[in-house]
C-alpha cells in the first residue's frame, strides 16, 4: 500500500490539472457582421437586427459589427446592389469577420456574387436557423427532420450552387474511339446538375418515408392518450415554456437562456386540484420568418399541438419586440392549424417587466392573459385553477350503476372525476359523481349499466 499511494496521489493531482487545463480551453468562435435589408415600403421595427443577434449568438458566433440598410428594390444580383456590398467588404476586412449573416432570405447566385466582394463567406437567416437546429437536435426524429428541411432547402438552389456543372462523359472528356469507357457509357453524359439532384431527390425520398414511420408511431401515442386532458405549450423560441413545464410538473427539461435551446417535445402527467390528470407537452418554440422547409418537416413534432385541447400560449412580456412575437406565433399556429384551438395566454417572465408602456399595451391587447413566472413561480396557483376551468368546462353531476369489476371505469373516475357517493349492491357498484362537461362524453364511452344526470 506504501510503494502504491504515491503513484494513486500523483494520478490525482494529474486529472485536477486536465480538467483545469480542458476548462481553460475555449474553441474558436466565428466573428460575424449582421446585415439587414428593409424595403423602404416596409414597416420597420425599433431594432431590425436584435432576433438576428440572439440568432447568431446561439449559434456560437460573436458580433462584431451589425449594418441595417434601407433600399428602394431588391438588387438581382447582390440583393442590396454592388456600392453597399462594397461598404460591406470594407466592414468585414475592418473586424476581421469570419461570415457575412443577412437577415434576409437570399438566392444561391446572389450569395456567390457577394462572397466575391466581400470575400468571405456569406449565408442568409434561414441557412442559420438550419444550422442551429441541426446543431441542436439529439434524437433520431429531430436529426432526420432536419436534414430533410436542409435538403429541400438545398434542393432548388442546385442549379446556380456549383460551378463544376460540365457533363460527365468518361475519360476526362476525350472524344477519341473508346475513350470515354465501356460500351453503354458513350454519349452525351449526364450533368454534374442532374447527378447531384437525382441523389437529393433519391434521399429525401427516404427520409420521407422513415419520418412517415415514426409519424405513425407517434400518432398511435397521442390517439391512445384520447381519454386524457391534452394541453400544449406554444410560442416564441425562448419565451420561458420548459422552465414552465419543470415549475409545473417536475419534468427536468433541459433550460438555457438561448433561442433553441430545445427541439424535441416533451409530454409529462400534470395533476390538477381533485387528482384530475392531464397531459401537458412542450414543443418546438417559434420564430420570425421560420422557414417553411421546417414546418414540414417539424409538423410530427407539433403534432402535439395539433391534437391539444388546450394550447398555452407562452409570451415573454420583459422583451421589447413582445408585440411582434406574439403576433409571429400566432401566425404559425394558424399555419399549423391551431388557428380555431382554446388558447390561454400566459404573460411569463412579468416580474422583470423592462418596459411598463409595453406591458400596458399586452394587458390591453390580452385582456384575459394570466401574468405568470415560470423562474419564480408567480401566479402559478392562478394558472392551475384557470386550467381547471377550462379541463371541466362546468360540472356535471350523474348518477352511475356499473359492474363492480369494471376497473377501466374505476380508474376513469378516480383521475378525471369526484365521487361523491358510492354504495356496492352485490356485484354491482352505484355512484355519484361530479365530472365536467367535458369529460361527460368520455365517460359514456365505457358504457356503464346505467348513467344519468342529478340535480345537485
Amino acid at each position: 500500500i506504501a510503494r502504491f499511494l504515491p503513484k494513486v496521489v500523483n494520478f490525482r493531482r494529474l486529472k485536477t490539472k486536465l480538467e483545469k487545463m480542458r476548462d481553460n480551453i475555449a474553441v474558436r468562435r466565428e466573428r460575424a457582421v449582421l446585415v439587414g435589408a428593409v424595403l423602404k415600403n416596409q414597416t420597420e421595427h425599433d431594432d431590425e437586427l436584435a432576433e438576428l443577434t440572439a440568432l447568431a449568438e446561439s449559434a456560437g458566433a460573436v458580433i462584431v459589427d451589425r449594418i441595417q440598410q434601407k433600399i428602394l428594390e431588391i438588387h438581382p444580383s447582390t440583393y442590396i446592389g454592388k456600392g453597399k456590398a462594397e461598404m460591406i467588404r470594407q466592414r468585414v476586412k475592418k473586424n476581421m469577420a469570419d461570415v457575412v449573416i443577412f437577415d434576409n432570405d437570399l438566392s444561391p447566385g446572389q450569395i456567390r456574387e457577394l462572397e466575391a466582394i466581400v470575400q468571405t463567406k456569406v449565408i442568409d437567416r434561414s441557412e442559420l436557423i438550419l444550422d442551429i437546429f441541426a446543431s441542436r437536435a439529439q434524437t433520431k426524429q429531430a436529426k432526420l427532420q432536419v436534414e430533410l428541411a436542409q435538403l429541400e432547402y438545398t434542393y432548388p438552389r442546385l442549379t446556380r450552387m456549383w460551378s463544376h456543372l460540365d457533363t460527365v462523359t468518361g475519360a476526362a472528356g476525350s472524344k477519341g474511339a473508346g475513350a470515354v469507357g465501356a460500351i453503354g457509357t458513350r454519349g452525351p453524359g449526364e450533368k454534374q446538375l442532374e447527378i447531384d439532384r437525382r441523389l437529393v431527390s433519391k434521399r429525401i425520398t427516404e427520409l420521407k418515408r422513415e419520418l412517415a414511420d415514426i409519424d405513425k408511431r407517434i400518432v398511435r401515442e397521442i390517439e391512445a392518450r384520447k381519454s386524457l386532458f391534452k394541453i400544449c405549450l406554444v410560442g416564441y423560441t425562448n419565451a420561458g415554456k420548459s422552465t414552465l413545464m419543470n415549475a409545473l410538473t417536475n419534468a427536468g427539461v433541459y433550460v438555457e437562456d438561448r433561442l433553441f435551446a430545445t427541439l424535441d417535445t416533451r409530454t409529462r402527467q400534470w395533476t390538477l386540484e381533485g387528482a384530475k390528470k392531464t397531459l401537458i407537452s412542450d414543443t418546438v418554440g417559434f420564430v420570425r420568418n421560420l422557414p417553411h422547409q421546417l414546418v414540414a418537416s417539424f409538423k410530427a413534432t407539433l403534432e402535439e399541438a395539433i391534437h391539444a385541447d388546450l394550447l398555452l400560449h407562452v409570451v415573454d412580456v420583459s422583451n421589447e419586440d413582445v408585440e411582434h412575437q406574439a403576433q409571429n406565433a400566432r401566425k404559425v399556429l394558424d399555419e399549423i392549424g391551431c388557428g380555431n384551438k382554446k388558447i390561454l395566454t400566459l404573460f411569463n417572465k412579468s416580474d422583470i417587466v423592462r418596459s411598463q408602456a409595453h406591458f400596458e399595451m399586452m394587458q390591453t391587447l390580452y385582456p384575459e392573459a394570466i401574468c405568470i413566472s415560470a423562474r419564480t413561480g408567480l401566479n402559478l396557483d392562478l394558472l392551475k385553477r384557470k386550467v381547471l376551468e377550462i379541463y371541466g368546462g362546468g360540472t356535471v353531476y350523474c348518477r352511475i350503476i356499473a359492474s363492480a369489476a369494471d376497473g377501466r371505469l374505476q380508474n376513469y373516475l378516480k383521475s378525471a372525476a369526484t365521487v361523491l357517493k358510492r354504495q356496492y349492491i352485490d356485484s354491482k357498484v352505484m355512484m355519484e359523481v361530479s365530472i365536467g362537461k367535458n369529460q361527460f362524453p368520455e365517460l359514456k364511452r365505457f358504457k356503464p349499466l346505467e348513467i344519468e344526470e342529478i340535480a345537485q
